[in-house]
């Protein structure tokens, strides 16, 4: 019997990468849908985040649809209602924040999702960050490109730390806080983390608090997910208890930090650096304090961009289908409870 799939690709995670990851999975049909991320930002839509595209168009591709693919296709109480034949909602990144998942359960539609598909991205993003900003190089590649050759990039005062002798602090210990852990090692750094929920493995050294760990990190490095225990974590009392001189990275979610306060830090001088991959709102707004405050490396929220992070999204979600054809536990699934209901 022949099941219906829609692949709702982007610009990133292609309908064609879907479309390999699925041969020999099944008799598929497949139909397809190009979102326009990352070419136009996600945002919300409906009651969900983060997601591309419109209700119309999903719901309008979803007919007659029992399995859909996606990255950032929302899924919302409307395209449910409209979408009777769904019953496996796929989404390839590490949450699935674009589907409302109360919804999906009381309509009987399984959402699975991605995790660790760009832990490896992410990660080896992370120690350019930390690289940039304490060898200060867009600062210089950029003054230099201007015709600009400043030799007081020398002095004492204005050199930053070696990554080699220095104590790093992760704040989370999940996929990519492991991977940051083990390349800090590799440049011989001492790696804190704190994490009251991972198990401990590799080069990493546990601290009882956030507290201690900002007060003997020289380099702070934030990988915990956003929720609301984590939101507004790195503030004014926890950057004043880092040493002066430290260097604070995020490349995790905008919620953890509250960037005015880095902004006061970068002034002061508590802080030496810091690179920054998300933000509170996204695009950055132009009369951001970032854009002025010193010595601040920013990317646009891409750590997690590489070939391989696309194809392994592809990849996990299409392995989740092949579970639910074959009628066997799906393995990444953030509603198990509609099995129950079903």
């Amino acid at each position: 019997m022949t099941t219906r799939v829609l692949a709702a690709g982007d610009h990133f995670v292609l309908n064609r990468l879907f479309s390999e990851a699925l041969q020999g999975v099944g008799d598929l049909e497949i139909s397809e849908l190009t979102l326009p991320w990352p070419v136009e930002p996600f945002g919300p839509v409906a009651e969900v985040r983060e997601a591309s595209g419109g209700e119309e168009e999903l719901i309008e591709a979803l007919r007659g649809v029992e399995i859909c693919l996606t990255q950032m296709a929302p899924l919302t109480e409307r395209i449910l209602a409209a979408s009777p034949e769904l019953r496996l909602f796929c989404v390839g990144r590490g949450g699935p924040v674009n589907a409302n998942l109360e919804a999906a359960t009381r309509h009987g539609v399984a959402v699975c999702y991605a995790p660790g598909r760009n832990a490896t991205a992410t990660a080896e993003h992370t120690m350019g960050m930390i690289l940039a900003a304490i060898r200060r190089i867009p600062a210089t590649h950029g003054e230099l490109v201007s015709g600009v050759w400043r030799g007081d990039y020398y002095t004492y005062d204005s050199v930053g730390p070696e990554l080699e002798g220095a104590t790093v602090g992760l704040v989370g210990y999940g996929a990519i806080g492991r991977r940051v852990a083990r390349m800090l090692a590799g440049f011989g750094a001492r790696v804190l983390v704190f994490d009251p929920y991972a198990e401990l493995d590799g080069p990493a050294e546990r601290v009882a608090s956030l507290e201690e760990l900002l007060s003997r990190s020289l380099v702070v490095s934030l990988h915990a997910r956003a929720t609301p225990e984590t939101a507004g974590m790195i503030g004014a009392r926890q950057l004043a208890v880092m040493p002066r001189g430290s260097v604070l990275v995020n490349c995790a979610r905008g919620s953890l930090v509250d960037y005015e306060a880095v902004c006061d830090a970068l002034e002061s001088g508590q802080l030496f650096a810091a690179a920054f991959d998300v933000f509170p709102e996204e695009p950055l707004p132009k009369d951001s304090r970032l854009l002025t405050a010193p010595n601040v490396v920013m990317t646009p929220h891409l750590a997690g961009a590489s070939k391989e992070t696309a194809g392994n999204a592809a990849r996990i979600v299409a392995a989740e289908v092949g579970r639910y054809l074959r009628g066997e536990p799906l393995a990444h699934c953030a509603n198990p409870e509609v099995f129950r209901l079903s």
